[in-house]
This record gives C-alpha cells, structure tokens and sequence, in this order.
C-alpha cells in the first residue's frame, strides 16, 4: 500500500496562496540563476497548484508508484513553474530551488526525467508533450490502470504540426483519461501569438478534432477546479481546457509584457514583485 496524496485541497482560499508561494518561489529562483523564463511560469501557476493539489494522486516517498497521476509540462521552458510545485508537494526539499541552472544541478534549464524525481519526461522541444501524454495514457489503459493524465501546452505551442496529430490520436482511441490545458496568455517569444501565427478559432479547432472543450478564466481558481471535475465525468473523449490567463500574471510591472517571456527579474524587480505578492 503507498501513502499518497489524500487530503485533496477544495478549499479556494488555500489553493490560492499555494499558488501565490509557487509565484514567489519561481520568481526567487530565476532571479538567483539569473536567466530562466518569467512569464509563461508564472501565467500557468494556477492552473498547475490547482491539478497538483485538488486532483492528482502522486507519492513523493515513491515517485514511480504505478497508479500514481502523471503530469506533463509540454511548454518545457516553464521549468521553473514545475520545480517550485515539486518542491511544494514534497518531492525534494524547497532550499534545491536555489540550485536552477547551476552545473551539476537537477533542476536543469528544461525538465529532465533522469536526474529529477517526479518529472515523468525531459520536455521543451515544443509540441512533443501531448503526444507524450497520450502514448502514457494508452499504456494506461491497457494496463487497466485508473490514473490520469494531465498536460500543459502553450498557447504558441500549438503551432506546432506534431500537437494536431496528437489531437486526432487522442480522440481516434478514446483517451477520456487525458486532460490537457492551453495556457492561453496571448504572448510567445516572438510577439503575439495572433501576429505570429493565429490559431484561433481554438474551441472550434479542438472541438473539430474531437474533443470535449472547455474555457475558464486561468486565474480564477473555482472556475479551474469544476473544470477539473468535469473533465473526470467525461467518457469516450479527450479534454481540452483552454485557460484564458495573463502572461506574468501576479506582478504588476511583468503582465502582459512579451519582453519578459525569457528574461529573469532583477534584485530590484524581485523585490518590487516580493510587495506585489506579498501584500497585493
């Protein structure tokens, strides 16, 4: 028998600040590294905190327990984001997080699987994660296996051609225990998601390929949870929860700002953000 996740968070208010400790905490280590990605970090902070701890089984004393939940963070880049929620649910101790991108580290620049318990798979060559979720799902099912799988994508990720295949394969084979999310902040790299390559209409496009759709405020918690509850009701269909969210959201002076997809805070900015966070 393995202990795991049990006393499953509902309460908003905890969820929360659970995600608000997970801002502060990626905002302290990419400003230690010195380099890292801010923005799409701290956008999906939400959506992460409330599938982590209202929803996933997980056992940290016992990382491959094999009717554990597994999540994939496809949008590797927001590395940072998944160490602090890690560190937060007890897979290794909060003071590593001050070790990002530093040699020797585990806590490598994108997700590595083989130096890291509790990434199920090294992620950040974009538009490979959904494909990696429904490969695990389909194990999982011919395993008999209960667990779910829960994926991240971002929003300029789907411009990737691998991401609509996985979008057919999910929905030709059923997998109704895949949920993924778009964290759907607007911004990449290169600009605006729209100017660089549009890929609205995204509800009619997943819907199209046969998915079970749903779209919430990426912030607002209550709304992130019933989706969740939601998604596990649904049979025979994948689903896609589009997350409207902020790119930088919780810092007044990093929202909606494309400068700060790939660029750390300052000393100075953390401590501006440290108030903001803090004390609202």
């Amino acid at each position: 028998m393995n202990p795991v996740q049990s006393n499953k968070i509902r309460d908003i208010r905890t969820l929360e600040n659970i995600a608000r400790d997970v801002r502060i905490n990626v905002l302290k280590m990419l400003t230690t590294a010195g380099s890292g990605h801010t923005g799409g970090s701290l956008s999906a902070a939400d959506i992460a905190a409330a599938i982590y701890f209202s929803k996933m089984n997980f056992n940290p004393a016992n990382p491959s327990w094999k009717e554990r939940d597994r999540f994939i963070l496809s949008k590797g880049h927001a590395a940072p984001l998944l160490y602090a929620i890690l560190a937060q649910a007890g897979y290794f101790s909060h003071d590593m997080l001050n070790t990002l991108r530093k040699i020797n580290s585990p806590l490598q620049g994108h997700p590595c699987n083989e130096s890291l318990p509790g990434v199920e798979i090294s992620t950040g060559s974009l538009g490979q994660g959904l494909s990696i979720a429904n490969g695990i799902a389909l194990g999982l099912k011919l395993d008999k296996n209960p667990a779910r799988v829960y994926c991240i994508l971002g929003d300029g990720e789907t411009q990737e051609g691998q991401v609509w295949e996985a979008a057919m394969t999910a929905a030709h084979y059923n997998l109704d225990n895949v949920c993924a999310f778009i964290d759907n902040n607007g911004l990449q790299i290169d600009g605006p998601v729209e100017e660089v390559m549009r890929i609205a209409p995204i509800h009619d496009k997943w819907a199209a390929f046969g998915w079970h759709v749903l779209e919430v405020n990426g912030h607002r918690m209550e709304e992130i949870l019933n989706a969740l509850d939601k998604a596990e009701s649904i049979k025979n269909k994948p689903t896609m929860i589009i997350a409207h969210t902020v790119k930088g959201k919780g810092v007044s002076f990093f929202e909606g700002r494309v400068e700060y997809h790939g660029i750390a805070p300052t000393q100075e900015e953390l401590d501006k953000a440290m108030k903001e966070l803090l004390h609202g």
